[in-house]
C-alpha cells in the first residue's frame, strides 16, 4: 500500500469519527471534537473538510462537504446496515 493510500484511509477513518463526535448542527456544517492525529487533521483541512484545526479550541466545524463525507465515511466503516 502506497503512503498516500495509507493517510486517504487514515483520513477516512478520522473523518468517520468526526461524525460520531458531533456536538452541536449548523445551517452549513456541524462542530465536533478534535482529538485526533494532527497529520491526519491537517490532512482533512487541505482537502476543505474542515477549517484550520490550530487553535485553542477543542472542536472544530465540519463545512458542508465535510458533513457529508464525514457521515458516508461513517456508514462505509462502521454502519452494520451498509
Amino acid at each position: 500500500m502506497s503512503p498516500s493510500s495509507r493517510d486517504d484511509r487514515i483520513d477516512e477513518a478520522v473523518l468517520a469519527l468526526l461524525h460520531l463526535g458531533i456536538h452541536e448542527r449548523y445551517e452549513d456544517g456541524a462542530r465536533t471534537w478534535k482529538t485526533f492525529d494532527w497529520d491526519a487533521m491537517n490532512r482533512l483541512h487541505r482537502k476543505d473538510l474542515i477549517p484550520n484545526p490550530v487553535n485553542k479550541a477543542k472542536s472544530v466545524v465540519l463545512t458542508e462537504s465535510g458533513m457529508q463525507e464525514a457521515e458516508a465515511a461513517y456508514r462505509r466503516l462502521f454502519d452494520p446496515d451498509e
